[in-house]
């Protein structure tokens, strides 16, 4: 009797074991008359109903937060808008002041910083419209890089471009894509500024399409790495304002790329190269043989 109820508490042990590691809604379900080993089961199962129930209204909470912060963010747009849309009129009326400027500034400053928050909260809260079709990423590679290229002359920074002449197709979101680029290219010019250099190059696959950002500024420690891409999460260094960030921009790139079934991955040794990878999807043409 006794290696009986072992079996069976080992049974019920192993099943409550892969209930935990896999995360399911599942019950422990065991076939015995055993009284006290009924009314463990039970007991057990009520904890597990909890359980589901405390998870649900995480989940509730979490998407009703989100939506606020949405909501938030775009309430705030809106006088924003109006304000630097009067500060415009004002600057073209030919009102000069110092002050006026710097109020502008400010006020550019605030309305980047609302609008890459509602970014990242109408991502988070699934509100944001991924539309994947074909790109041409060679066109979207060379676009991005020389709309910075005259910052980069003027920093006296070493160009590095490798794009292939043969044109290569991912499927994404154009604007997802141009603004993760555009991302991580402020990120290297930005943290990177030391070591005067930066390389983009676009390399392949049979099924992904990797496009590779790098610097060769201080880079990141690797008990920093994982961090980096975490909401608010800055550098030290990004203390000092003339290389300040707000700690969104790699987060809602990273987001970005894994909603289009992608993602980015970091290499980094500190003053020698630090490696951002965009990996996308390729675009792959159906063919049929009759």
């Amino acid at each position: 009797m006794n290696r009986g109820i072992q079996a069976k508490l080992k049974e019920i042990t192993d099943k409550l074991s892969d209930i935990l590691e896999q995360d399911t809604d599942e019950q422990v379900m065991v076939f015995t008359d055993h009284k006290v080993l009924m009314d463990l089961c039970g007991q057990i199962n009520l904890l597990l109903l909890d359980r589901q129930k405390m998870k649900a209204d995480f989940r509730k909470q979490e998407i009703a937060s989100k939506k606020m912060l949405s909501n938030i963010s775009h309430d705030i747009k809106t006088p924003l808008t109006v304000i630097l849309g009067y500060l415009e009129i004002m600057r073209l009326s030919n009102y000069e002041d110092t002050t006026l400027q710097k109020v502008e500034a400010k006020a550019k400053q605030v309305m980047e910083l609302i609008d890459q928050f509602f970014t990242l909260a109408k991502l988070e809260a699934g509100d944001k419209n991924i539309e994947m079709t074909k790109l041409n990423i060679n066109e979207l590679c060379k676009e991005n890089v020389l709309s910075y290229y005259e910052l980069l002359m003027q920093k006296d920074f070493t160009v590095d471009i490798a794009i292939p002449e043969q044109t290569i197709f991912v499927q994404g979101d154009k604007e997802s894509i141009n603004r993760i680029l555009c991302n991580l290219l402020t990120n290297a010019i930005r943290y990177g500024s030391d070591g005067k250099y930066i390389g983009l190059f676009l390399r392949e696959d049979l099924d992904f399409v990797y496009i590779d950002i790098i610097d060769k500024g201080k880079g990141i420690e690797k008990q920093f790495a994982a961090s980096v891409f975490e909401r608010l999460y800055t550098m030290e260094d990004s203390r000092n304002r003339s290389i300040q960030g707000n700690g969104l921009g790699l987060t809602i790139a990273r987001n970005l790329a894994r909603q289009m079934g992608g993602d980015i991955l970091l290499q980094s040794e500190p003053k020698v190269q630090t490696s951002f990878t965009v990996k996308l999807r390729k675009y792959l043409e159906l063919s049929y043989n009759c």
